[in-house]
């Protein structure tokens, strides 16, 4: 029998994963703060991987640089899309990938939100050097592999009636 959860269920659920994962990634960025801001970087992997702190003001790939306001909007609009969402899609088994992923891009965007609100940057430190890809923190690794997985799911792993909840 495919039980459902209760919407109460699925939002404590959100609630509590969100302040966990937030508390993750708001730690690793005050641990960027006081071990990386004004020192050298770290170089873990030399010409692949190191630890280099920046300030972004911008999105990836220095896009909208000084657009805090219309960022956080954008954050915030992200954010209440997931919420209708989880309150349509259905709370049983088959979809937990599905929430899971919905869960990690939320939490990802109060952590990046927190850091727009309260500094009008965002932390970033992770550089792989080897293909100069965007510095990066992990607020930003749960939104990018969740979307990823979250596009893979709708469009691999779900037959279009499953999807019906999302028109």
């Amino acid at each position: 029998m495919k039980e459902e959860t209760s919407r109460f269920t699925t939002y404590l659920q959100l609630g509590m994963f969100t302040l966990i994962a937030v508390a993750l990634d708001q730690w690793t960025k005050h641990l960027a703060c006081v071990h990386l801001k004004g020192s050298d970087d770290i170089i873990l992997i030399p010409g692949v991987f190191q630890l280099q702190y920046l300030e972004n003001r911008g999105m990836a790939f220095g896009m909208m640089q000084g657009g805090y306001w219309i960022l956080s909007a954008i954050t915030i609009v992200i954010m209440a899309a997931i919420l209708y969402v989880l309150a349509k899609m259905p709370r049983t088994p088959r979809y937990l990938p599905l929430r899971a992923c919905a869960f990690l891009i939320f939490a990802g965007s109060v952590g990046n939100l927190i850091d727009r609100v309260t500094n009008q940057f965002v932390v970033d430190f992770f550089y792989f050097s080897l293909i100069n890809f965007p510095v990066f923190n992990v607020a930003d690794i749960y939104v990018t592999c969740a979307a990823f997985a979250f596009l893979f799911l709708i469009f691999f792993y779900y037959r279009e009636e499953e999807l019906n909840f999302l028109k």
